[in-house]
């Protein structure tokens, strides 16, 4: 626990759009815009934290102590809360893991993967993202460079479901290959959503008989990262790109809505954007070193934390934000619970 701060309930989180913008918010933020706090996988700061509407770390990990003897932790690319809003699975891309954090003890309760070490045995991942607990306590998660889908069941350390022949080249031939896919996010009809790098696909996918429906491309991206879905047949995805781009389309690959602005607020490789209730996005924009709300109304910028172009540690300060969630009961899992397919 921060010092002088509230330890969250690891149950839930209530809003707090009452509150007037602290002192470590950009200029201009306004906390009303979020209906609850904000989990941020911090990468190169090698830490998760949850800012809360106003802009204070309300808990952070690890912490002195948090770590076992012998335990390493480094460079979390995403985060998410499971489905019961007490844990965290964070993925360490570049670590080539997969880790699930208790909340209220700050203990890693599960590990998958070797740190530092790339595979495809089991218990072996090259370089996963956007792993995300099922309600059935399963694992879901993109493996990029294994050119697979995995299902996980912890405890243990051998699959329960691979999709996608591994091989050393990832190409576009789903659901047999995969073109380095990045991101594996449920949608309202059970089904997922399944990101391709290569080739820029996005793909809709049946966990449980591997079938595939619509194929379509976002249009004009040259680096589609973790598609998801905002509305039935309306999706969001960002471009990982320098200058970078958040848009929405539909599964024909019709543009409804893109946020690219230019100049000193031009984006810097955003790698996730996800909806948030009042119809606003909310997106880390990973080399700008910020966690920003974008007003799809007005495409302009209601809420910062980080300096743009600025790497930092201290209050208020960001180094490569790679992931965020919301805090339950606004979580993604939590949200997306009830109609998430199982394997």
């Amino acid at each position: 626990m921060v010092a002088g701060l509230p330890f969250p309930s690891p149950n839930g989180y209530t809003a707090t759009a009452h509150l007037q913008p602290g002192p470590y918010l950009q200029p201009g933020s306004n906390p009303s815009v979020l209906p609850s706090d904000v989990l941020i996988a911090d990468r190169n700061n090698n830490r998760l934290i949850i800012v809360n509407p106003q802009g204070n770390i309300v808990w952070q990990f690890p912490q002195p102590g948090d770590l076992a003897p012998g335990q390493t932790w480094l460079a979390p690319d995403d985060a998410f809360f499971t489905p019961n809003g007490k844990d965290i699975i964070a993925t360490q891309e570049s670590q080539f893991t997969i880790t699930e954090i208790s909340v209220a003890t700050h203990k890693i309760l599960w590990q998958y993967g070797h740190p530092g070490v790339p595979g495809s045995a089991p218990n072996y991942l090259d370089n996963p993202d956007d792993a995300m607990m099922l309600p059935n306590g399963d694992i879901i998660t993109a493996d990029i460079k294994n050119c697979r889908i995995l299902v996980l069941d912890p405890p243990s350390h051998t699959p329960l479901k691979v999709i996608g022949e591994t091989t050393n080249y990832c190409y576009h031939q789903p659901p047999q290959r995969w073109g380095s896919p990045n991101g594996a996010f449920p949608m309202t009809n059970g089904q997922y959503l399944v990101t391709e790098i290569n080739g820029d696909w996005v793909d809709e996918l049946n966990l449980a008989t591997q079938a595939i429906g619509f194929i379509t491309n976002p249009p004009g991206f040259t680096y589609p990262s973790d598609t998801n879905e905002v509305s039935p047949n309306v999706f969001l995805s960002a471009n990982y790109a320098n200058p970078g781009a958040v848009e929405e389309f539909n599964a024909s690959g019709a543009l409804l809505w893109r946020y690219a602005p230019t100049g000193a607020e031009a984006l810097n490789q955003p790698s996730l954007a996800l909806p948030l209730p009042n119809g606003d996005v909310i997106l880390n924009d990973d080399w700008n070193h910020r966690v920003i709300v974008v007003d799809p109304k007005t495409n302009q910028v209601v809420w910062q934390y980080g300096h743009t172009g600025q790497p930092g540690s201290g209050p208020g300060y960001l180094d490569k934000p790679d992931g965020i969630d919301l805090a339950p009961p606004y979580s993604f899992t939590m949200v997306h619970k009830s109609t998430m397919g199982l394997p």
